[in-house]
């Protein structure tokens, strides 16, 4: 099997994991969330140093942390990523995983619009057109529901606000996530040993206590297998994929857990997939090109 299909077979993997997540917080949805989100951010950090350790990788660990100013980025880098995990299994816990899908619908959309206001970076017409359609929906979604949707943006602004900081790390995108959770751990451990829940303190039911542990294993697993792909296969096919990530979520949603689909959401739904279709033909024109003028600059430099 050739290393780009590999990587493509992961980045599927990855995104089928986190698109059925849903269907596994739902199982905890009685454990506040907050509580949860500490046991997810604890057994991670174990499943991650496990790995590390393994890979004889833990001085990679120790030099990232060695640093005032990674430790300050990665800080603020884990507390977006926190956010994030924190409003989504609430979200799934309150039925809402359907608005939760569509945060990560919007993700990339947002992540261009902050890559424009914070890095100056340039905007083709159809990718304003693409975040103008996109922020359209989202005011369609308003108007229709007499309330913005809230979950939608949190989740959206806070996954889009890690990616602009973690662009200020000259880190492996592994490490960083590892040095992320390692340093909030403690404060989940503090969290979790003043929890009040039973299945936070680990002495509810069998089938709590495993789901809570194995919350790490889901995290960890499908960030190391977006690590790998990342590196092998193309990025265009890497963006494409990730759609597969809330498409599921949406999927899960509606079909299997049989959440409310109003009329207002069958109007601005498709209008955020029109928006992504433009923003991702104008990415694949952009790579493209990119290939082209690259290729022509090597060609005359070996004339």
């Amino acid at each position: 099997m050739r290393e780009s299909t590999k990587g493509i077979l992961a980045m599927v993997i990855a995104c089928t994991i986190w698109g059925v997540a849903p269907l596994y917080w739902v199982h905890l949805s009685h454990v506040p969330a907050l509580e949860i989100i500490a046991h997810r951010t604890l057994w991670s950090a174990v499943t991650f140093l496990v790995v590390l350790a393994l890979q004889g990788r833990l001085r990679d660990l120790i030099a990232a942390l060695s640093r005032l100013r990674n430790i300050a980025i990665l800080l603020l880098a884990a507390l977006m990523v926190s956010l994030n995990w924190l409003t989504f299994v609430w979200a799934v816990g309150q039925g809402q995983a359907t608005e939760a899908s569509l945060g990560y619908f919007l993700f990339p959309l947002v992540a261009v619009l902050a890559g424009r206001v914070i890095y100056k970076e340039r905007l083709g017409a159809l990718q304003w057109g693409a975040v103008a359609l996109a922020a359209g929906a989202v005011v369609l979604l308003t108007y229709g529901l007499g309330v913005a949707p809230w979950i939608a943006l949190i989740l959206a602004g806070s996954f889009g606000l890690y990616g602009v900081i973690k662009k200020a790390l000259d880190l492996g995108p592994v490490i960083s996530v590892i040095a992320e959770v390692v340093l909030i751990a403690p404060a989940a451990l503090v969290l979790i040993l003043n929890a009040s829940h039973p299945a936070t303190q680990l002495v509810g039911s069998a089938l709590e206590t495993g789901l809570l542990m194995f919350s790490g294993v889901l995290t960890a697993v499908p960030l190391i297998l977006f690590s790998y792909a990342a590196r092998r296969a193309p990025l265009s096919t890497v963006g494409l994929v990730q759609y597969l990530n809330p498409t599921l979520q949406f999927f899960c949603a509606v079909v299997i857990l049989s959440e409310p689909f109003s009329l207002w959401h069958g109007l601005s739904f498709p209008l955020i997939w029109i928006a992504l279709a433009l923003y991702t033909f104008a990415s694949w024109r952009q790579d493209r090109a990119s290939t082209r003028a690259a290729s022509s600059a090597a060609s005359s430099s070996t004339t």
